[in-house]
């Protein structure tokens, strides 16, 4: 469980009802609650922002929403770092006993895209196939998860859009009723309602889980870049030390360093390596 997601979705509403129901005077005032709620509006922003969204995408992304939901409060963990030493230790068998005697050993691996990886170079498949049917896959989980991310840009970026239409109708009505001062208030009040709506839906929902997603997508791309690339240097016959400081290029410093630490000597050995990397 992501609670940093769900702390943050906490935290955006508790901002919001504050916001919305204390007054300097008189406290808190949950009946200006009321004053926000404006059924037509919401049909307008909502149903105008579903509507776009049937336009401009298949089904196929709509029945993809659950799906992201639970990517974003309960994420996979991709760690390089135990990408790594999977590939190192691969790469250490590879060695001594040969490429076939990865096959027993990779029974025990849970990830399916290293295993199919590494089938390729234990079933002796040409190099260059190798590579370009790796690349082919990174490719296609970039441009995969592009997609579903581009599904609630476009969201958010509908949502202030639908509620400047609706602010457009309330402001037509309101014009209508310019001789009657009475009206002119509460017209503008609705007028108003349908741009926030608009801007709650694209700030508080579409963005956040675009930018969640996009933050997903960069920790398993990582990982499966290390893999492919761990893949390919297997099947070269690198030594292991050697594949495990490429590898570890490929991660950011912060996390590189605790592979360091882990991979020295002394006593503190891998629990060692965390906290030197934890300290810096």
């Amino acid at each position: 469980m992501d609670l940093m997601t769900i702390i943050g979705t906490l935290s955006a509403f508790a901002v919001l009802f504050f916001g919305i129901a204390f007054d300097k005077t008189k406290g808190l005032v949950f009946g200006n609650f009321g004053n926000f709620l404006d059924v037509p509006s919401l049909i307008i922003v909502i149903g105008g922002v579903i509507a776009a969204l049937m336009l401009s995408f298949p089904i196929k992304i709509f029945t993809k929403i659950p799906k992201h939901i639970k990517i974003c409060l309960m994420p996979k963990k991709y760690i390089p770092q135990e990408y790594i030493m999977q590939i190192v230790d691969l790469a250490t068998e590879a060695r001594i006993n040969g490429l076939l005697s990865l096959e027993t050993k990779l029974e025990e691996t849970s990830d399916t895209f290293l295993k199919n990886s590494m089938m390729l170079v234990v079933d002796a498949v040409d190099p260059e196939k190798v590579k370009t049917l790796l690349e082919t896959e990174l490719d296609y989980l970039d441009e995969r998860h592009a997609q579903d991310r581009g599904f609630y840009d476009k969201a958010a970026s509908y949502g202030p859009a639908y509620g400047m239409i609706g602010t457009l109708m309330g402001l037509i009505n309101l014009l209508k009723q310019l001789d009657d001062p009475s009206a002119v208030a509460p017209a503008m009040a609705v007028a108003l309602v349908t741009t926030f709506y608009g801007s709650i839906l694209a700030n508080m929902m579409f963005l956040p889980i675009s930018n969640k997603l996009k933050v997903r997508h960069e920790e398993e791309y990582l990982c499966k870049m290390i893999v492919a690339e761990g893949v390919q240097a297997i099947q070269a016959g690198n030594n292991p030390k050697f594949i495990q400081e490429k590898l570890t290029q490929l991660i950011p410093g912060y996390l590189a360093s605790k592979m360091e630490g882990a991979s020295s000597g002394g006593g503190g050995g891998e629990e060692g390596g965390k906290k030197k990397g934890k300290k810096k």
